[in-house]
């Protein structure tokens, strides 16, 4: 099977390694060095020979993805499966939807691990997939070949995945980047509960602040999970006041 992949960063370095193993892997990237991707097993290609396999994967940054898109629409052929990996999912499927052909299947996913998480294995890691515009057997063979490499699959709609997303992902990497500009550090006298603050700064510390920024920006409800976390912050601090 001929998969195309386009964005060669931290997650696109990870796909590739595993993707390579399986199946006939062209991978697309405007700055990365084509020997890199070699290296993992695949083949560098332009975005046009991307766009032309069967599957074609998007592992951009959403704040990328709109042009992106615009970009490989006349590549696509009728019948490709485009799935796209970002962190919030209503609004690339409403984007994939506008601005891809009506006769191509499309695929929500959101890999809940990064690089550093599923470094050595994918097993016992979270995906979750926000089936669009795609035949059942086709999902049923995308979940099948998933929990074959050790992913747990969750099937859910792209709202109900940002309103939880909001809470589980965000809430998580609000914590850690507050953490970091306060500048918090592991102490010789500590408890359990600092280490595990320390745990949670470590999974957010080799993530870049785009990634932050598009996950607070794009997540509708972002913005109303935020005030709620420092409206009871604020409540906590006056308590002891």
């Amino acid at each position: 099977m001929k998969v195309g992949l386009i964005g060669f960063g931290r997650l696109g370095k990870l796909a590739t390694r595993n993707l390579a193993k399986d199946t006939t892997l062209y991978v697309y990237d405007q700055v990365s060095d084509d020997s890199a991707i070699q290296r993992l097993g695949a083949k560098a290609a332009s975005l046009k020979e991307c766009c032309e396999c069967p599957i074609v994967l998007l592992m951009v940054p959403i704040s990328e993805l709109k042009n992106l898109l615009e970009e490989m629409s006349p590549f696509i052929k009728e019948n490709t499966l485009v799935v796209d990996v970002c962190s919030v999912k209503s609004y690339p499927i409403q984007w994939m939807e506008e601005s891809l052909p009506s006769n191509t299947y499309l695929l929500g996913t959101h890999p809940m691990f990064g690089p550093d998480s599923a470094e050595s294995s994918l097993y016992g890691h979270k995906i979750v997939l926000c089936p669009k515009r795609i035949e059942k057997e086709q999902l049923e063979q995308i979940k099948g070949y998933l929990e074959g490499h050790g992913l747990k699959v969750i099937i859910e709609t792209a709202e109900e995945h940002d309103k939880q997303v909001a809470q589980s992902l965000l809430l998580t990497h609000f914590i850690g980047r507050t953490l970091i500009d306060f500048k918090a550090s592991e102490l010789a006298i500590d408890t359990k509960g600092h280490r595990r603050l320390m745990k949670i700064l470590q999974t957010v510390e080799n993530d870049s602040w785009q990634l932050f920024l598009d996950m607070n920006k794009y997540n509708p409800f972002a913005k109303e999970i935020r005030e709620n976390f420092m409206s009871s912050m604020s409540k906590i601090n006056s308590s002891v006041s």
